[in-house]
């Protein structure tokens, strides 16, 4: 499985470190999984063991007059490689558009990035149906390279983001498997994932992983969800 923790405006590059320290002696035995952590942009740092360490955000640029940015050669300090592209709080509350979005995709891409693609639908869309569902997620499709080779989506339905109220796993089941219809790259569920919901998630058909916000915030926490996944 894909354990994917993203701290959002969490933890300092001091908190981190010790987080990361704390966290790979807890999954040294974990061989087959994947580990990911997504720190704020000033906690990033280079990382050498089982964790890989990505980008919450960047510019689709290498450098430039785009304050309050970072762009390639911030990450390329650090080594980082991997970043998270389409996440519904930068679409709605920071307004990112779907072409901002294909135009960072497509940077990355060609910097040979490990794409983490955000998808997910508001409430008002989910008490439409599946079909109306489904209809809103391909249009986040649109400009974006779903066969490209580094690329994992991951679906987060928006009203269950931080709520504490996770999808149905029919919905879940549902959503994913008309996903893979689409591509066979790896899918992840988010949305209010925790210690409680984690194992039955985990056993849906179609569910490579999770990307967990709020309770990845502790590497203790974090490492009971992911025991408790397998």
């Amino acid at each position: 499985m894909i354990f994917a923790a993203n701290f959002k405006t969490n933890h300092t590059r001091a908190s981190t470190l010790v987080y990361c320290e704390q966290l790979e002696q807890q999954i040294s035995d974990n061989q087959s999984d994947k580990f990911y952590i997504f720190p704020p942009s000033t906690a990033l740092f280079s990382h050498c063991g089982k964790i890989t360490i990505g980008a919450q955000n960047a510019y689709p640029a290498a450098n430039g007059a785009f304050t309050g940015e970072i762009g390639l050669e911030q990450l390329e300090e650090f080594g980082i490689k991997t970043i998270l592209i389409g996440h519904s709080e930068r679409r709605q509350l920071l307004k990112e558009s779907a072409e901002d979005i294909a135009k960072k995709f497509e940077f990355y891409k060609s910097q040979n990035f490990e794409i983490i693609y955000c998808i997910g639908e508001p409430l008002e869309v989910r008490e439409q149906g599946n079909d109306a569902v489904l209809a809103y997620l391909a249009e986040q499709f649109n400009g974006i390279d779903i066969n490209y080779e580094k690329l994992i989506f991951a679906y987060e339905p928006i009203w269950a983001i931080g709520t504490g109220k996770s999808a149905t796993n029919h919905e879940i089941a549902t959503t994913h498997q008309a996903l893979r219809a689409l591509s066979q790259k790896p899918l992840l569920y988010g949305g209010s994932v925790n210690i409680d919901n984690i194992k039955e998630i985990s056993m849906i058909k179609n569910v490579d992983g999770v990307l967990v916000g709020s309770a990845s915030l502790n590497a203790a926490n974090f490492a009971a969800l992911i025991t408790a996944a397998k």
